[in-house]
């Protein structure tokens, strides 16, 4: 048993697979702190100074003056400006992974035609050998 569970893990797919959820991780860390940290701050100065982690609609009626601040006092909140950041993060991710498997596919060999063997008779419309000169099906002479 341990042989065969050495065997399954040592499977290229198997190992293909842990590799691309490692990188996977790393690249949503940094699509992250991409959003976050450099894309929504310029955003949020050009639509009036708005700092998107901060919106948020408090359920308790109590005034909080940030999302910290209502969890914090365990204030019910529906924080819809994380959500954005979060949206964001998978429109960024979803277009990068758009773009590499574009990439991939442009780089795959496409398949070879074969060169066709048959030809139609005119005659019959049935199919002959390249080569044939006369018709199986209807024995047609045909012209070359």
């Amino acid at each position: 048993m341990l042989k065969e569970f050495k065997e399954f893990i040592m499977r290229g797919n198997v190992v293909d697979l842990a590799v691309g959820i490692i990188i996977g991780g790393a690249f949503g860390k940094i699509v992250s702190s991409f959003v976050s940290d450099i894309l929504m701050p310029p955003l949020g100065l050009l639509l009036g100074k708005i700092n998107f982690s901060d919106l948020f609609i408090n359920l308790s009626g109590t005034a909080y003056p940030s999302v910290a601040a209502a969890k914090a006092a365990g204030a019910p909140t529906i924080n819809y400006g994380i959500f954005i950041n979060t949206v964001i993060d998978f429109v960024i991710v979803a277009f990068a992974i758009y773009l590499m498997i574009v990439q991939i596919n442009r780089f795959k060999q496409k398949p070879v035609e074969a060169p066709p063997s048959t030809k139609e008779c005119a005659y019959c419309l049935s199919k002959i050998p390249l080569k044939a000169v006369r018709c199986p099906h209807c024995t047609s002479n045909l012209e070359s």
